[in-house]
């Protein structure tokens, strides 16, 4: 069964890689159509997640963005299969970065950064823009698959570029292998972690939030600089990345304070426009006790 989910999901690659631009994006309005009002795929929980984070909305506001949060996400859908077939110019093009000055001057200060980001904006263009433009080796933690042929695959692909993916379950072998090497690591941190015994507690979109440790944790050990990194979609199809220095001492900051800013950068960037982060993740499923 794995190898004929691989099948088609190739099928599926290639479909796109002759589909225009325009096209995908009229199918991501149709699909965006099936899931908000047919399927209603997570729609309780994007509705319930709006309601507790932003109650300054009144209900006809907060309705009049989920068709746009679901159009966010068909377009991530079929701007990600796309993704898997596009050059390095058509990516330069569509996704660019502002402040790139930025990342040059901390490659000559630093060995490691610790990247962070959300599920804002084009997090899969932002991955293989990495490996064409910063100077530093870009490391991307992420969750392997269980279709060890679309896993396989995905990882090759996302790597074209020049960027390496570990799986997480090899995070601190992975910190202590590039110890002393120049290296950018991007971990996308806003989800709910697994391990709630080691989250981090901050209030989050008016909620308390429980986040993963792992970029204040490492930072802090190693010593590395935190830096935001925001993907703006300012047009449909295309996008801007902006670098953000969180902090350049993580040593010298107190517990939960790297996590806080994170997650209070994140939070002002959502409020700007609300449509652009994945609001269908249950985000607050831990609840916080005494």
């Amino acid at each position: 069964m794995s190898l004929i989910n691989y099948i088609i999901f190739r099928f599926f690659v290639e479909l796109f890689r002759i589909l225009p631009f325009s096209f995908i994006y009229i199918l991501s309005n149709f699909f965006a159509f099936i899931l908000c009002y047919i399927v209603k795929y997570r729609y309780k929980v994007i509705y319930e997640n709006l309601k507790k984070s932003l109650p300054e909305k009144n209900e006809f506001e907060l309705k009049s963005l989920i068709f746009p949060i679901y159009k966010n996400i068909t377009d991530i859908m079929v701007e990600t299969m796309k993704g898997f077939t596009i050059s390095a110019t058509t990516l330069q093009k569509r996704i660019k970065t502002v402040n790139e000055e930025i990342m040059e001057d901390l490659y000559n200060k630093y060995n490691g950064i610790i990247g962070v980001l959300g599920h804002y904006g084009n997090w899969e263009w932002a991955g293989l823009l990495a490996g064409l433009k910063l100077k530093q080796k870009t490391v991307a933690l992420y969750k392997p698959l269980s279709n060890k042929y679309l896993d396989n695959y995905i990882r090759k692909n996302r790597s074209r570029f020049g960027i390496e993916l570990c799986p997480i379950y090899i995070t601190a072998s992975t910190f202590e292998k590039y110890e002393n090497k120049k290296v950018f690591y991007a971990l996308i941190a806003d989800q709910s972690p697994s391990n709630i015994n080691k989250a981090i507690w901050i209030k989050f979109l008016k909620q308390d939030t429980a986040c993963l440790q792992g970029p204040e944790k490492y930072a802090r050990k190693f010593n590395m600089p935190v830096v935001y990194v925001h993907i703006e979609r300012f047009k449909r199809g295309y996008y801007n990345i902006t670098f953000k220095i969180l902090t350049e001492k993580p040593k010298e900051t107190n517990e939960g304070e790297i996590t806080l800013l994170y997650m209070q950068t994140l939070e002002q960037y959502i409020h700007q426009n609300p449509t652009h982060w994945l609001w269908s993740h249950r985000r607050w499923k831990h609840k916080k006790t005494n």
